[in-house]
């Protein structure tokens, strides 16, 4: 592989991997490598056994090729590639921040990326380590796979759901899982030690809130006609209805559900089903049929629906960032998206033949704090994109492989 130009904000955090953290850890020790105290008192605070601490995100992309089976790493602050095992025919691939799920008909083949982070609230510690391959989770390429710091629930087409010890995950086993009892529509989302689920009762789908051990807790009295889509994000889960989206938090122990209507009528074709933000943001994009994207604004509770042109992939950074979009021309547009108007694109990225490809395996955005990432399957390349200089491509990574599927970790 070879990595064309530079500028990354990556490279200079390579240099800084024990610099000072944040203010609300300043004055303690960030090398989170060393061998622990003796006295669980004198543990390091952020302390992760077989880790290294940093100062700055350790952003990693996985990368797949279904027909080749080949399966890379590639660590955006070195520029490296880890070479990983194979998995054929992978329809999708979902990650956790940290472990990165690849389904395919047979099975989800699970990878620990090496990268992530740990959010604190008032501060946020990052970490890298060796990358892994974990193991295979009986589950198909239709299930759907949720998890946060301590499960991840997998909940299959029928419905059924079973959760596995996320702890176990990170030390590279996979150990035997817990199953709920009934079935469920939708995913059921990990949320504040407790599982977020739709049940079906009298023909209406009820929330229905349940904690670790699968026993009920008070429920918000809400409905959702057909829920597709959700994520997390700061303010509380977004799960997606038929008429706009729920949005629901844990306050003072109780769990509390709130309507964001879309406001109109939208046909089934243009509803907002599938969700895509920066983590840490407040702000989600989904298609809005084919040539138009939904932006939702959970801190306002508005929805705006923004035309753009053919749509292969949508994402945004949130806070005054552009919408990116990638358009079935190959190239990234920028909107503005108070207004809705075009601010920038880049010249075409994708090469000429699949630009928009079927089950899941079109070409994506990834985005975080400073850039956004897409991978360009036929080509054999990922951009680097920093949406805050005019969509300026700020590196391009040389692949031998081709990365039809791609997720970004660490963040």
């Amino acid at each position: 592989m070879t990595v064309r130009r530079n500028v990354s904000p990556w490279a200079s955090a390579a240099l800084v991997l024990t610099a000072l953290l944040t203010a609300s850890c300043a004055g303690e020790k960030s090398n989170a490598a060393r061998p622990a105290a003796s006295s669980p008192s004198a543990v390091p605070h952020g302390y992760v056994e077989g880790a290294q601490e940093a100062a700055e995100q350790q952003a990693r992309l996985l990368l797949n090729d279904p027909d080749s089976g080949n399966t890379r790493i590639l660590d955006l602050v070195t520029g490296k590639v880890h070479r990983t095992a194979q998995v054929k025919g992978a329809v999708r691939l979902g990650t956790d921040g940290r472990f990165g799920y690849l389904q395919a008909p047979g099975g989800t083949h699970v990878l620990d990326s090496g990268a992530w982070m740990v959010d604190h609230g008032d501060h946020v510690h990052y970490y890298s380590a060796a990358t892994r391959d974990v193991g295979e989770l009986p589950a198909g390429s239709r299930a759907q796979v949720r998890s946060d710091t301590a499960v991840t629930a997998v909940t299959d087409e029928n419905g059924r759901t079973v959760l596995y010890d996320r702890s176990r995950l990170e030390k590279g086993e996979i150990t035997s899982p817990q199953t709920l009892p009934g079935t469920y529509t939708g995913a059921v989302v990990p949320y504040e030690e407790h599982l977020l689920a739709f049940e079906n009762k009298g023909g209406t789908t009820e929330l229905v809130v349940l904690d670790r051990k699968s026993g009920r807790v008070a429920s918000p009295d809400v409905t959702c006609e057909e829920p597709r889509g959700d994520a997390v994000t700061r303010r509380g889960v977004i799960l997606g209805c038929v008429g706009g989206a729920l949005l629901v938090r844990a306050q003072d122990g109780a769990f509390t559900a709130e309507e964001i209507p879309y406001g109109r009528d939208v046909p089934a074709q243009e509803r907002a089903t599938a969700f895509r933000h920066r983590v840490g943001s407040d702000t989600l994009t989904a298609p809005a049929g084919d040539d138009a994207v939904w932006v939702l604004d959970v801190a306002e509770r508005t929805w705006k629906r923004v035309d753009t042109g053919p749509v292969v992939a949508a994402n945004t950074a949130g806070e005054g960032s552009p919408l990116l979009v990638l358009e079935n021309d190959g190239s990234v547009h920028g909107y503005d998206i108070a207004t809705g108007k075009q601010t920038a694109r880049t010249k075409s990225l994708l090469t000429e033949g699949k630009r928009a490809g079927a089950g899941g395996r079109s070409p994506v955005i990834e985005v975080d704090r400073s850039r956004a990432y897409v991978n360009d399957p036929e080509g054999k390349k990922v951009f680097e994109i920093d949406y805050n200089d005019g969509l300026r491509i700020a590196r391009s990574f040389d692949l031998d492989v081709k990365p039809v599927l791609m997720a970004e970790t660490g963040r």
